[in-house]
């Protein structure tokens, strides 16, 4: 990953450069090898670089062959070859091998419908000296976080919030309408986020700001209207040709690639994909725990010597997890409601000790193949609410959670006390993650008089009941609960408090 931040200021108020270069610093973890500012009289763009393609060539802030088009980039454009080639074919001319500058220059040729050809994850401004316009945009799914705030017509952006709070007229505050929506959603719905005036650029949206002000525009979302449905040999092939292209794509690095391998169904079938395509020497990594009901080092351990990697592995236990998980909340920037991304951390600290910049991993599939156990919890709950006063039904819940002691132990009374909560509200747009949403709830208690007076009329289910998409209720149950996953579970926590 990379860091990028920036200020346009068209009043020339602050001493940007200055002020850039500590958004920089408060995020130099990112990106520890190059550094670069872009300065002209109404803005000032910043990256800090982890250099993985054109290590040698693709310093930034980077702009077009003219000049008239700077760029900050943080992510990796998997499909820049192809989209080099494009460019060549129209004539234009490139000075690096980056991906960086086939960005900016597809930009320049193309302007925002560029979006619609990128394959990849990414979070980018882009600043038209002759316009004196920003153009920001994020990757479909929210991979590459990106936030802002305007104060007194000043625009700041950085790929972390505590960057901006280096500036000296934003100031730190939490917002209680965020701290409700987190401590019931487990995150701050976009844009919002969890302190006052910082948003964050939605995943698949663009923003120019310019003299006018802001303006915000979506260019993808997640749509399930499409009613082709192939059959099952023909949807197989169509997914081993999409799996093995989008694995293929992220090999492409001018450095090395490693992969994790829990031992689950996602790590080892992305590592059998890439030593297929790769057979060579492919580096590993793994985490176990020292207690025994989290571990699961012999599934690891079995995918290992099946694939023949070369691994390396590490145990957590829970003192490491208390160590370790101040320095979590403060990367993360949000509340967080469990402990899981701490051995996450602990993880990839080992991968970067072995001088490791990429790792492929199996994230973002159990959203899109519904392997989490809500999908299947789900299921159940609706077939025991046809039935409600059976006393068998709920017992199908154990077979989803084996591994969870109190859940696998659990009487039938003790299993409708736990997934009962509103049972036969089977039509609510959100009936799929009501009980964890409900759970989460409870957290709402320890707030001070103070919050609870200002949150007593405030409904976040009703803020984003009415942020759904006009067709929501048309889609089926799992369609319903893949939408909520993926885009307010997946981005704003899964990715914000695990990944970049």
């Amino acid at each position: 990953m990379c860091g990028i931040a920036g200020i346009v200021d068209f009043n020339s108020n602050h001493n940007c450069i200055s002020t850039v270069k500590s958004m920089l610093q408060a995020i130099s973890y990112r990106g520890p090898d190059e550094s670069g500012i872009f300065h002209s009289s109404s803005v000032t763009l910043g990256n800090v670089r982890l250099s993985i393609i054109d290590i040698s060539g693709g310093q930034q802030p980077l702009s077009d062959i003219i000049g008239r088009y700077w760029i900050v980039f943080n992510g990796e454009i998997f499909n820049y070859r192809e989209l080099r080639d494009e460019l060549k074919n129209e004539g234009c001319k490139l000075k690096t091998k980056s991906d960086t500058e086939v960005l900016v220059q597809l930009y320049a040729q193309h302007g925002k419908e560029c979006l619609d050809k990128l394959n990849g994850q990414f979070a980018f401004a882009i600043w038209d000296k002759k316009k004196e316009e920003l153009f920001l945009a994020r990757d479909r799914v929210g991979l590459r976080p990106l936030y802002y705030n305007i104060t007194d017509g000043v625009f700041s952006f950085a790929s972390e919030i505590k960057s901006l709070f280096k500036t000296n007229y934003i100031k730190c505050e939490f917002s209680h309408q965020s701290l409700a929506q987190v401590y019931t959603l487990w995150s701050a719905f976009s844009p919002y986020t969890a302190f006052k005036n910082i948003f964050e650029l939605p995943p698949g949206h663009y923003a120019v700001f310019n003299r006018d002000g802001l303006k915000t525009g979506k260019y993808w979302s997640l749509d399930f209207n499409n009613n082709h449905s192939p059959g099952l040999s023909d949807s197989l092939e169509q997914f081993d040709e999409l799996l093995s292209s989008a694995v293929r794509l992220r090999l492409r690095a001018d450095v090395e690639v490693a992969a994790y391998l829990s031992g689950g169904i996602d790590s080892t079938s992305t590592v059998a994909y890439i030593k297929n395509i790769e057979p060579g020497v492919l580096n590993t990594f793994s985490i176990g725990f020292t207690e025994k009901d989290f571990d699961e080092s012999r599934y690891q351990e079995e995918a290992i010597k099946y694939l023949d990697t070369n691994h390396k592995n590490i145990y957590c236990s829970s003192r490491d997890i208390a160590e370790y998980f101040p320095a979590v909340v403060w990367h993360s920037e949000t509340p967080v409601t469990r402990t899981a991304p701490t051995p996450m951390m602990i993880l990839s600290k080992l991968v970067r000790d072995n001088n490791i910049k990429v790792v492929i991993t199996g994230e973002g599939s159990d959203e899109i193949l519904a392997g989490y156990d809500i999908f299947r919890e789900t299921i159940i709950r609706r077939f025991w609410a046809s039935q409600p006063g059976s006393s068998l039904r709920p017992m199908l819940l154990k077979r989803i959670y084996p591994d969870i002691p109190h859940l696998r132990d659990a009487s039938p009374n003790i299993l409708k006390m736990f997934f009962g909560y509103k049972l036969e509200d089977t039509d609510n747009p959100f009936y799929s993650h009501l009980l964890r949403w409900n759970n989460s709830n409870h957290i709402k208690k320890h707030f001070s008089q103070e919050i609870k007076e200002t949150l007593s009329d405030y409904s976040p289910l009703d803020d984003l009941e009415n942020e759904l998409p006009s067709d929501f209720n048309n889609w089926d149950a799992l369609q319903k609960a893949q939408w909520l996953e993926t885009t307010i579970f997946m981005s704003g926590y899964l990715l914000s408090s695990q990944g970049d």
